[in-house]
């Protein structure tokens, strides 16, 4: 479990986010806010690149090995590329030697999960909880605390680092 400086922190690193521009176009809810289910194909596709697009809107996935994201070793936060929303601490990352970022753990609330039997076996595929975007798939050969690893699309993600102490 993610004690409550990560939390802290993950909430700040989101708030010193770069905010959405309100004239790009996208449905928006009463208070501002961006409508994330009304979100049409045509304005992913206009926000994303078309490798991002493949991934957080077609469930692809990316080459293993790709991902400059994969090297990353400084303190902060692990968002989704499609709408800011914070997934990972860098607290619960590590390097599973798979190609792609790789997590023992996710933020609370940060995704949802579903069978994905695309490979004739059933596997555990998640999604960023607030905009739909595929991330990735979860397997039980991860380390200790959970045994759990949370294998990333380096593309479907963007890194927010911890503001200097």
């Amino acid at each position: 479990m993610l004690d409550r400086r990560v939390f802290v922190l993950s909430a700040s690193a989101l708030i010193a986010a770069p905010a959405f521009a309100l004239d790009d176009g996208l449905p928006r809810l009463p208070d501002g806010e961006i409508d994330w289910a009304n979100v049409t194909r045509a304005q992913w596709r206009e926000r994303l690149t078309p490798e991002q697009f493949d991934v957080l809107r077609r469930e692809g996935t990316e080459r293993p090995g790709s991902s400059p994201l994969n090297a990353e070793r400084r303190a902060g936060t692990y968002a989704c590329a499609g709408c800011g929303l914070p997934l990972f601490s860098s607290q619960a990352k590590y390097e599973s030697g798979t190609g792609w970022p790789s997590f023992w753990d996710h933020l609370e609330g940060a995704v949802n999960t579903k069978t994905d039997w695309r490979l004739w076996t059933p596997r555990t595929e998640y999604h960023c909880s607030r905009c739909g975007g595929h991330q990735g798939h979860v397997f039980d050969d991860g380390p200790e605390p959970t045994g759990q690893r949370w294998c990333n699309n380096g593309v479907a993600l963007t890194f927010i680092p911890d503001a200097p102490a």
